[in-house]
């Protein structure tokens, strides 16, 4: 059994190719990372790759291109046929803390991975997650995102890839903002963006190559910088969802990097649009 039970799972490099238009590491890069360290336990514990449940994420602080990072990943908690994961991923140069992500993967663990993940267990200390319902009126979500999975973005588990669900919640989030003013052009000349802080991501059926995906999503929150988007993923032929996410984020001044108060007007019409 290991003397310690936390286990790195990930070590590597933001490359500039990973980099959103806020100059930082964007989101969906994160989940391939935590996909990464994910399977980098269940392979220590000697289990299959399993499929992803739910994800909760908190990004506490920036990484940016060439910054270097490590994922140290432990076992919170090892129920019936899932298995609870808890990441930490670190800026290796300062060692800070980076980022917390609880992973639950639907694994089902033999006598032999079942002793071996308990060795595993550590103790917690990530934020608490609050449980956010779905919106009522989900027919106020907009169409916000359509097109194909591609073979590569379906996983060895038959899942679509974290990364891929993601890079679509992430053209959707673009959107939802464009409606009430938060163009790309408002972006570019005001030097601002959406920069996110909190994840609930929700995996749910397998895809085929091919399967054509549809995002609506909408505004569930407006504070004085925060927003909140729910974004619904689901197989445009069946209806069959495939993954769901709660997002959390700010309006960002990319200059001084950190929250900014959204102008009166834009967050008037948000409020208006969506029923606020």
């Amino acid at each position: 059994m290991p003397s310690e039970p936390w286990l790195e799972t990930y070590r590597g490099t933001v490359f500039r190719w990973e980099v959103d238009h806020n100059d930082h590491f964007t989101v969906a890069y994160y989940l391939a990372r935590i996909a990464d360290a994910g399977r980098a336990m269940l392979h220590a514990v000697g289990a299959a790759p399993a499929p992803t449940m739910d994800c909760f994420i908190n990004y506490r602080r920036e990484l940016r291109t060439g910054d270097v990072m490590h994922v140290s990943t432990g076992v919170i908690a090892v129920d019936g046929e899932s298995l609870l994961l808890g990441h930490k991923i670190f800026d290796s140069a300062s060692d800070e803390l980076c980022t917390t992500a609880e992973q639950r993967v639907g694994a089902k663990l033999g006598a032999d991975s079942r002793a071996v993940a308990e060795s595993r267990r550590v103790t917690w200390d990530g934020p608490a997650r609050e449980v956010r319902p779905r919106p009522r009126h989900l027919d106020r979500l907009l169409d916000a995102a359509r097109d194909t999975v591609k073979p590569h973005e379906v996983d060895v588990t038959g899942q679509l890839a974290l990364s891929a669900a993601v890079h679509r919640f992430s053209a959707s989030n673009a959107h939802v903002l464009t409606t009430f003013g938060l163009t790309p052009v408002y972006m570019r000349e005001q030097r601002r963006g959406f920069s996110t802080f909190e994840f609930q991501l929700a995996m749910a059926g397998e895809v085929q190559p091919g399967d054509v995906l549809v995002v609506r999503s909408g505004l569930v929150h407006v504070g004085n910088s925060s927003m909140q988007i729910f974004h619904l993923m689901t197989d445009a032929r069946t209806g069959t969802e495939v993954a769901s996410l709660h997002q959390s984020g700010v309006h960002f001044d990319q200059e001084r990097r950190r929250p900014a108060p959204l102008p009166d007007d834009l967050r008037a019409r948000a409020l208006a649009i969506y029923g606020l």
